[in-house]
This record gives C-alpha cells, sequence and structure tokens, in this order.
C-alpha cells in the first residue's frame, strides 16, 4: 500500500488552474522529488496535501484513508508533515522553545514531554544551537530548524519545500546526510527543489510538473532527458 495517494487533484484560484488533475502515489520510505519551473504548483501541491489549502477537486488518501476533508491540524496528528520555503520562527522563542510549539500543538503532550522531544530532535539533527533566539543563526541552522519543528510531529511522510535554497557546497552535503538518515528511520519523503544535482543525487524517483499538471515522471536521469522538461525549464515550445 502506498503511503501517498493523490487521484486528480485539482486546485483553481478563480480562472487560474494552479493544479490540474494529478495522479500519482508515494511509496513507503520513497525519497521522491516534485521539481519544475517557477510557478508549476509544487508549493500549492503540498499545501493542499497537507491541508492549509481546500482542494477544488479530487482526492488525498493517506495510508488508505481519505483525508481530503480533513483539517491541517488532524493531518498533522496522522502523520502528515511539511517545512516552508521562507523560514519564519516565532521570533521572541528560541529555537528549543520553537520546536517544543509543535510538540505541543501538533502532538498535544505535556511541557516536559514536549521539551524532552524537542531535545531529542535536535540531537537527531545535530542540532547545537537550541538555547539561541532565530535571529542569532546561520541560515543553515535556521534551515535544521525548520525540519525540526516538521519532524518533531513524528510524522510518516515530510515534505520538504527548497531546504537547500540559500545553502553552500558543504551544507547541501549535510543536508542530503540528514534527509536520508530521516528517511532510515522510517519516513516517507517528498523533495520539493531546485538544485538539480540535489535531485539527482538524493531521490529514487522524480515528478515534473509544469503549469499544474504532471509532464514526466521517472528516475531523474531519465526525466532530465525529456524534451518536454527541456522546454518547460528554457521556456522553449516543443
Amino acid at each position: 500500500m502506498a503511503t501517498l495517494r493523490l487521484e486528480n487533484l485539482t486546485k483553481h484560484f478563480g480562472g487560474l488552474v494552479a493544479v490540474n488533475n494529478v495522479t500519482f502515489e508515494v511509496a513507503e520510505q520513497e525519497i521522491l522529488g516534485i521539481i519544475g519551473p517557477n510557478g508549476a504548483g509544487k508549493t500549492t501541491l503540498t499545501s493542499l496535501v497537507a491541508g492549509t489549502l481546500q482542494v477544488s477537486g479530487g482526492r488525498i488518501v493517506f495510508e488508505g484513508k481519505d483525508v481530503t476533508k480533513s483539517p491541517a491540524h488532524l493531518r498533522v496528528r496522522m502523520g502528515i508533515s511539511r517545512t516552508f520555503q521562507t523560514v519564519r520562527p516565532l521570533k521572541d522563542f528560541t529555537a528549543l522553545e520553537n520546536i517544543m510549539v509543535g510538540a505541543l500543538f501538533a502532538r498535544g503532550e505535556s511541557l516536559g514531554k514536549a521539551k524532552e522531544r524537542a531535545y531529542q530532535v535536535c540531537q537527531l539533527l545535530e542540532f547545537d544551537r537550541a538555547e539561541r533566539y532565530p535571529d542569532r543563526l546561520t541560515v543553515f541552522e535556521l534551515k535544521k530548524l525548520e525540519i525540526a519543528r516538521a519532524i518533531v510531529s513524528d510524522p510518516k511522510i515530510l515534505f520538504l519545500d527548497e531546504i537547500m535554497a540559500g545553502l553552500n557546497f558543504e551544507e547541501m552535503k549535510q543536508m542530503i546526510n540528514i534527509v536520508r538518515s530521516l528517511r532510515d528511520r522510517g519516513v516517507t519523503i517528498c523533495v520539493i527543489e531546485h538544485v538539480m544535482s540535489v535531485i539527482n543525487e538524493l531521490t529514487d524517483r522524480v515528478i515534473v510538473l509544469d503549469r499544474g499538471e504532471i509532464i514526466a515522471q521517472g528516475p531523474y536521469q531519465e526525466v532530465s532527458q525529456n524534451r518536454r522538461v527541456i522546454a518547460a525549464y528554457l521556456g522553449e515550445e516543443g
């Protein structure tokens, strides 16, 4: 059974079709890459799965259960989690307190349990700046904080939205290792990314979106040679 199955998923914003009849599955412990040019519908798709946007049509099936109409907070408790492109931590809270918020509200834990869980997540990510405030963290540390806030809820599937943005080569290598370690712990992962070298190295399979539709899917080496994919990225007809 697939961890996640999308069936004819569609999202309209007025007359604009942001996601159009998208159907695919994500296997358990798979690392799936979701790529496409700017405006292709990648983040909108993530928001639909997470429940922060409501679908216009189609179904979202998670571990065999239809969650299309389930509210976002219930989806988190069921095991669906995500990061955001722009990291926006609570500035008056330390990094640890920001992570604790996820445990308190997503898991419904006591304050003591939330703190314990937050420390465990910091150790897992080798994040040693837990007592600092967000304005004292580097971009890489903020990215770790964003992942920590997402995984403190103990997700079964995790959507990572452009976590490599702003990182240097060595930091990207470390982030790749972090993602792999999460998969090794049983988490199914969807990576939305513009850094193609990362997609090539990290993913098992890739789905390419353009104008809200899937135009190709398969191993990265295969889809990267697809004429429709090349045209979509270069802005050419073909």
